[in-house]
């Protein structure tokens, strides 16, 4: 009887005309077990990380009613000014603690429209060198000493590899308007143990966020890779801790009328009916210093009693506005390379502002 003879053995089968064709390089990763190993989250650090997440989960359950205030640098590009914004945030914080629960915006990667500079963790260098491994180190640090100040930190994650990495530093989470509809990330919050706002849509659409409140709660399977570097199938829990984030679309929608709006159709999905409002981006038009405004008018509806609202992102650093990377040209200290901040001066009266509306909101309980 005539056997037949795979092709393999015959000759080496060439799988190059059809693999990897647009791949320039493949490079190494460190995994996230050796960076951890290297960079450990001490005692303090896991103290505060675990506690400001309760704290965060206990304003999402209506059981504290601060408001739970996420802010500092649309981006973060430079280790010593990050570390300067969060010493003075720090004393923010404590002086506002019993109205607000403050936690510093540490955004290190950055959607673009078309291209542009990705973010700390892609290109630390800010020139196109793509040092990941550098990059994700020194993201690592940089939380590490944030939260040896005492400041609890949240990110987006946007990458679905990089929270491996830095994750259990993190305490809360937000899931971007270009990424709120994706499966991928929808399942990523799943299983983040941190609580995760979901911002609606870049269109302003909120039901796409209403619907990944509640895929992310539930229990998913999915590939991804360990701590060690190995692929492996996850299978997740499902988030509680979860709301959306209006951050404006097509108009701003952060009005009385536009927070009724979400919450109707929160409960209509049988949601906690709650939101987060981000005072920057398309609810400020793209106009930095309008945040001052919206979040005046968002401090108004819960000194007038709004229960609904639960937190408030603010883009803001050291110094007011923003500026290029233009290579070879140095960059002016404290100011955002990504999306124009309001300076940290114009930014406590704004937290000062918010704290006395909750103040408000509490005494007409």
């Amino acid at each position: 009887m005539k056997t037949h003879t795979p092709q393999a053995v015959l000759s080496t089968h060439d799988t190059t005309r059809i693999d990897d064709l647009r791949i320039g390089a493949v490079r190494p990763l460190i995994t996230p077990a050796l960076l951890q190993e290297w960079q450990p989250a001490g005692d303090a650090a896991q103290a505060l990380v675990e506690s400001s997440r309760a704290a965060i989960s206990r304003v999402l359950q209506g059981q504290d009613d601060r408001l739970v205030v996420v802010v500092g640098p649309c981006s973060i590009h430079d280790h010593a000014q990050a570390i300067d914004y969060a010493r003075q945030l720090k004393a923010q914080a404590d002086a506002l603690q019993e109205d607000l629960m403050v936690v510093m915006r540490v955004y290190f990667e950055k959607p673009r429209t078309t291209v542009g500079w990705k973010g700390y963790i892609n290109d630390p260098h800010l020139d196109g060198s793509f040092a990941i491994n550098e990059g994700l180190e020194m993201a690592r640090a940089l939380l590490l000493e944030v939260l040896a100040l005492g400041l609890p930190v949240g990110t987006e994650f946007l990458d679905l590899l990089s929270p491996q990495f830095i994750s259990d530093l993190v305490s809360w989470g937000a899931i971007g308007a270009r990424t709120t509809e994706s499966q991928s990330h929808r399942q990523l919050a799943s299983g983040l143990s941190c609580p995760v706002g979901f911002k609606n849509g870049t269109d302003g659409g909120v039901k796409v966020a209403a619907d990944a409140i509640q895929a992310a709660r539930a229990a998913h399977a999915f590939m991804g890779m360990t701590k060690m570097g190995q692929a492996a199938i996850f299978e997740t829990r499902g988030n509680e801790d979860c709301h959306v984030i209006l951050r404006g679309g097509a108009r701003p929608n952060y009005s009385a009328a536009d927070v009724d709006a979400t919450c109707a159709l929160l409960k209509k999905a049988g949601l906690r009916e709650q939101v987060m409002v981000d005072v920057s981006h398309a609810n400020s038009s793209k106009q930095h210093r309008r945040q001052i405004e919206v979040a005046a008018d968002v401090a108004a509806q819960v000194a007038a009693g709004d229960t609904r609202i639960v937190g408030v992102m603010i883009e803001s650093h050291l110094h007011e506005g923003r500026q290029d990377i233009v290579p070879g040209q140095p960059l002016q200290p404290g100011v955002s390379v990504t999306d124009a901040c309001i300076s940290f001066e114009q930014t406590v009266p704004v937290l000062q502002g918010l704290a006395a509306a909750v103040r408000a909101r509490r005494a007409q309980g």
